[in-house]
């Protein structure tokens, strides 16, 4: 990563740098993947408490990269733990650290923690085939394209990466 930031697990002393993270990006995400919508914001708090519920109880991995001040310039998250110990893989950066190598060194970590910490056997990816940053992001981090897909009413690839 281009800058020193550091991959954590959600904790709930996040809350408040992740909430400031999804409003400031909320236009910039948008362009990618469908609206959290009003209601996320309104409830944030349920759904921060839900997601180390889910984390809590094994079902996901959410983490977050801060930078040195505590600031949240991404959020990697590990979702849909199956009984099989694979996992769906997802991630967004921040508009201002977008471009920097950021994503593809944080999707490298969380790979790297997936096996070791979580011990993950494979984890799975879709993009949007209009988003090619996405896409270089998983292909740089070994993960292959498997199956054409629809995801949000357009036209996507499923990914694959088994782990070590």
């Amino acid at each position: 990563m281009s800058e020193p930031f550091s991959l954590q697990p959600l904790r709930p002393e996040h809350a408040t740098a992740v909430l400031a993270f999804e409003r400031e990006n909320r236009a910039y995400f948008a362009a990618f993947v469908p609206d959290r919508g009003d209601a996320f914001f309104a409830d944030f708090d349920a759904h921060f408490t839900q997601l180390l519920a889910f984390q809590a109880a094994g079902e996901d991995y959410p983490h977050v990269l801060l930078t040195p001040h505590g600031d949240v310039a991404g959020r990697v998250n590990l979702y849909r733990v199956t009984p099989e110990r694979s996992a769906e893989l997802g991630y967004r950066i921040a508009q201002h650290a977008a471009g920097r190598g950021l994503a593809t060194a944080a999707v490298r970590e969380i790979c790297h923690v997936a096996a070791t910490a979580y011990a993950l056997t494979a984890l799975t990816a879709r993009v949007t085939d209009d988003n090619p940053a996405s896409r270089a992001v998983l292909e740089r981090n070994a993960f292959r394209p498997t199956t054409p897909l629809t995801l949000n009413h357009k036209p996507a690839t499923a990914f694959h990466r088994p782990l070590p």
